[in-house]
């Protein structure tokens, strides 16, 4: 999958895939007749494939795993079977955080993992490639992609997105992950935290401490900073990744979400 031109040190990602399904069902899924939202149709095809085909294009990408749905579901579903002819299949856990510690416990933790989500149907080989290619270089064991909420707003004013106010912008997760060595599987067990608080940004800030949530409640905290801050007190290398690709930060969690990217689709003719 990997090609021969992937640079940073030759040694690529297993990219990991999230398609489970929440606790109560989806009821994005539910108003689409689907089973569950990675086979929600968008541009006439499962948004999953989208995913899958920009992972299996990327460079940095060798190995593919998919957690919380089987192969027999996504082709009944619409996926093509030869797009997941060589999946690795891992059970889903309790939550996506959960299962990612699953994940790189069964892939192995001292190897480069590259997490993502079905319902990221913008996802291009070129977002995945920019990310990995940072994460590698910023030498931590954890690193996020973010865009800012300039840049989304710029292109798709219209964006229903959750952004995160500090004092050098606004930023809003890209569902894209890169854990690197065993300090990446440390970190895992951090997000079990961040999870469940992932919409409520004051919330995640106060796992932080009193003195970093004030900070950033007067817009005094930097997104480098609060990386700074999380690699101190959780003792990992955590690190930002700011991408320059609006879409990045787009995926599929409403009825607007679905409009949107289906304007995009179509824009891009398909």
């Amino acid at each position: 999958m990997a090609s021969p031109h992937w640079s940073p040190h030759e040694s690529p990602f297993t990219a990991v895939v999230l398609a489970g399904v929440r606790p109560g069902g989806d009821p994005l899924a539910a108003a689409h007749g689907v089973p569950r939202k990675a086979l929600l149709r968008l541009g006439g095809e499962p948004m999953i494939v989208r995913v899958l085909g920009a992972l299996h294009a990327a460079r940095c990408v060798g190995r593919l795993a998919i957690c919380g749905v089987d192969r027999d579901t996504l082709v009944a579903g619409g996926v093509p079977a030869d797009l997941v002819a060589d999946a690795i299949w891992l059970e889903a856990a309790a939550n996506p955080s959960e299962s990612v510690v699953a994940a790189l416990d069964r892939l192995g933790g001292d190897g480069r993992v590259l997490v993502t989500t079905a319902d990221h149907p913008l996802l291009t080989p070129e977002i995945v490639e920019a990310f990995c290619t940072a994460a590698v270089a910023a030498g931590g064991d954890v690193a996020a992609a973010v865009v800012d909420a300039d840049t989304v707003r710029a292109k798709y004013p219209d964006a229903l997105r959750t952004f995160y106010p500090l004092r050098d912008g606004a930023f809003t997760g890209c569902n894209l992950f890169a854990f690197l060595g065993m300090g990446g599987r440390r970190a895992a067990e951090v997000w079990r935290l961040v999870e469940r608080h992932r919409k409520k940004p004051w919330r995640v800030v106060a796992l932080l401490g009193p003195l970093v949530l004030l900070r950033f409640a007067l817009r005094r905290l930097t997104l480098d900073g609060a990386a700074d801050v999380l690699s101190r007190r959780l003792g990992v290398r955590a690190r930002v990744v700011r991408l320059a690709m609006p879409e990045a930060g787009i995926d599929v969690d409403k009825p607007a979400d679905v409009a949107l990217v289906e304007r995009i689709l179509a824009a891009r003719g398909g």
